[in-house]
């Protein structure tokens, strides 16, 4: 259990890391990775269905944002495995994941305030927080739904 526990926070910690790398490049930097991203997907759209025109500018912007939720989203999902596995039950548990998650993006668009070419939105904090919050929602409604199917399977057992 406490081999579960300590690679959970690693998992907490590597992913902030992870954040933290991709926040710290120049913004030249950081446009020029979603920028190539985003022409991979627009070729692979148009290669699906080659009808549709996407506005360029758009769809990066759209592909940007929801990295930032995708990020956070896994990062609530982490730090609310963190926190259950050092034995926060309940309501504390969810408070202290979405707080973890919410003040690291908080801190984090705080950092890029000082990286050149980036800058700090309250907008990515606010996209942010909705990933972390979708994130712990989804854990515990599958946590429910696991719960109740083990449940349902011991009172078959018996």
């Amino acid at each position: 259990m406490i081999a579960y526990k300590r690679m959970s926070w690693i998992a907490v910690f590597a992913w902030m890391a992870v954040i933290f790398y991709l926040s710290h490049q120049p913004g030249s930097a950081s446009s020029n990775l979603s920028s190539g991203i985003v022409a991979g997907l627009l070729d692979f759209i148009n290669q699906l269905a080659p009808e549709i025109d996407l506005d360029v500018e758009v769809f990066h912007t759209f592909i940007r944002k929801n990295a930032h939720f995708i990020a956070y989203f896994i990062l609530s999902l982490v730090s609310l495995n963190a926190w259950t596995s050092s034995g926060f039950r309940g309501g504390a548990r969810v408070l202290l994941s979405l707080a973890t998650t919410v003040l690291f993006a908080i801190t984090d668009e705080i950092h890029q305030l000082f990286i050149d070419g980036r800058s700090g939105e309250v907008r990515d904090v606010l996209i942010d927080s909705a990933g972390a919050s979708l994130g712990v929602l989804l854990y515990l409604v599958f946590g429910k739904a696991l719960h109740w199917s083990k449940k349902a399977d011991n009172s078959r057992k018996r």
